[in-house]
């Protein structure tokens, strides 16, 4: 799987893959992760909670600021990437492969992912 050729990303700088199984990932892009330095806290919602389009499902800190993380699309949280929140410096890392934060059951309508861009979009708005 290539995340980057797949994955749409937020202008908040969250991505979303869509799994064959209707689960979609979802994590921080590079550029958030480059722009955050090393991150030494995460906070992940838990199992079942939902959330909508745009509302803040997680905190992240770094040596350099306190952020929250949006969601990306509304969803429904099926799993949380455990191993971060014991590892949050994973994520500098790599935040696709093994740095996704949770796991999502869309509950939204098609038309949020329309409004997410390419990954390739996604770099070229940031220049």
């Amino acid at each position: 799987m290539n995340f980057k050729e797949e994955m749409l990303c937020s202008k908040s700088h969250e991505y979303v893959l869509k799994e064959d199984n209707g689960t979609c990932i979802i994590g921080l892009t590079d550029y958030a992760i480059e722009q955050l330095g090393d991150i030494v806290f995460l906070e992940l919602p838990a199992v079942d909670d939902e959330f909508s389009q745009g509302d803040t499902f997680a905190n992240i800190e770094s040596v350099k600021a306190a952020s929250e993380i949006y969601m990306p699309i509304s969803g429904k949280v099926a799993e949380i990437n455990e191993e971060l929140i014991d590892a949050p410096e994973k994520l500098n890392e790599d935040c696709y492969e093994n740095g996704w934060l949770i796991k999502v059951k869309p509950t939204g309508s098609e038309d949020e992912f329309a409004e997410l861009l390419s990954y390739t979009d996604y770099k070229e708005e940031l220049e």
